[in-house]
């Protein structure tokens, strides 16, 4: 037996072939103006691609049929994509308004939980010319269901409908449009357990259809557009598009900040983006009076994929953050730890970005920054600001790993 022995043998190969010149051309998105000539930014970008190349098929194909839906996985510590927050946990189902469907699982600890059913992606997003961002991105959202709003029994467990007639609180209604079940969890403290879910589609009484020569082509197709899509777009569409970005000003927020009733109500939260640009010598201070709220702020790379904050202090929420005594938080970009609690790492990359996210609130955070001498810190800082030994410093990234391995269940 041999190609050519199966009339679809052809169709087949030039799918495949077809996919490997466009992850081939995708490749050559790595060395973009955006992403700095240096090696790490080089390498990080070419680790980009090769972690979406892994999850372009699962996406594509082997999660995609909503009459047997599966929770992806969608960001993990070894896969970034999309703005991923460092603590944040991300899935996603692919579902239909044609179904009915029960998620099923324990609550977990973690301080935040949303569930959203994502409607519709159209090709431009509503009321403007901005192109959506590529699959799986751009659709929208059509109803939500937030941690403080669902019914869960004592032990912890819960039972959410999706579809179908109205069954009470625990229940997200679909339409004809819905295509996507998306669940964030957030995380504060590092003692917070993860939900622990599973989907299933009511009626799911028959056994999933083995792959044709058709539906692996689409997905293959699939694969296609996501991995070229996700090499075009990042950083390229925020940079372009977002209010809430602005490249121009470098190591400042920008003045705008989403968070709008209706935006706040879909999304649940609040946020800008500073782009910063350190040299080796040099430390950002960022300065703000922490509101009454879950916030949380995490270090990216130039692509908007989250840093290493599985072994790298590159986070801070409130439980993990010191306060200074005059009540402002101050954050400290730096290349080397400062020896102050509040550090963010670099991970030696000169340029990146740091997302502020302030939930379930639709209130804006006045920031301060200052570019400062790193040797300079001492004469910038509150004398009282907390400091930490290295043997400190090594006691909270242990904290740090046990957590994130309690997470994603490592």
């Amino acid at each position: 037996m041999a190609y050519g022995d199966h009339p679809n043998d052809k169709v087949l190969r030039d799918s495949w072939q077809e996919f490997c010149r466009r992850l081939e051309q995708a490749g050559e998105q790595v060395f973009k103006d955006h992403n700095p000539a240096t090696d790490l930014h080089r390498a990080d970008a070419m680790r980009f691609l090769m972690q979406n190349v892994g999850q372009a098929f699962d996406l594509g194909f082997e999660t995609r049929d909503p009459a047997f839906p599966t929770l992806h996985a969608f960001c993990t510590p070894n896969c970034k994509l999309g703005g991923d927050a460092a603590d944040f946990t991300y899935h996603q189902a692919w579902i239909s308004g044609d179904y009915v469907y029960r998620v099923t699982g324990q609550r977990g600890t973690a301080r935040f939980i949303n569930f959203t059913v994502q409607g519709e992606r159209p090709e431009t997003q509503p009321g403007t010319d901005i192109p959506s961002l590529h699959e799986p991105f751009g659709d929208i959202p059509e109803a939500n269901l937030f941690g403080h709003d669902l019914t869960v029994e004592s032990d912890g467990s819960f039972e959410l409908f999706i579809g179908g007639e109205w069954r009470g609180r625990n229940w997200l209604p679909v339409t004809a449009k819905t295509r996507k079940l998306f669940i964030r969890q957030g995380f504060d403290g590092w003692d917070e357990l993860p939900a622990k879910m599973s989907i299933e589609r009511i009626g799911m009484n028959e056994p999933r259809p083995l792959p044709t020569t058709q539906t692996l082509c689409d997905g293959i197709h699939w694969a296609g557009d996501f991995i070229e899509g996700v090499m075009r777009d990042w950083p390229d569409h925020p940079y372009q598009y977002s209010p809430f970005v602005d490249l121009q000003a470098v190591n400042q927020f920008p003045s705008a900040q989403g968070g709008g009733a209706d935006e706040d109500k879909r999304r649940g939260r609040a946020v800008a983006s500073l782009c910063w640009e350190l040299a080796p010598e040099q430390a950002l201070l960022i300065t703000f009076m922490p509101p009454d709220s879950f916030w949380m702020a995490a270090q990216m790379g130039v692509f908007f994929n989250s840093m290493d904050f599985w072994y790298r202090p590159v986070s801070y929420t409130p439980a993990r953050t010191v306060v200074d005594s005059d009540g402002k938080v101050r954050l400290i970009i730096s290349h080397r730890d400062p020896g102050y609690h509040n550090w963010l790492d670099t991970q030696g990359f000169v340029r990146g970005n740091l997302c502020y996210r302030n939930l379930l609130s639709t209130a804006a955070t006045d920031f301060e920054t200052r570019v400062v001498a790193y040797n300079a810190l001492p004469d910038v800082m509150p004398q009282d600001s907390i400091q930490v030994t290295p043997q400190e410093r090594q006691l909270q990234m242990q904290a740090r790993f046990d957590s994130i391995r309690q997470r994603y269940g490592f």
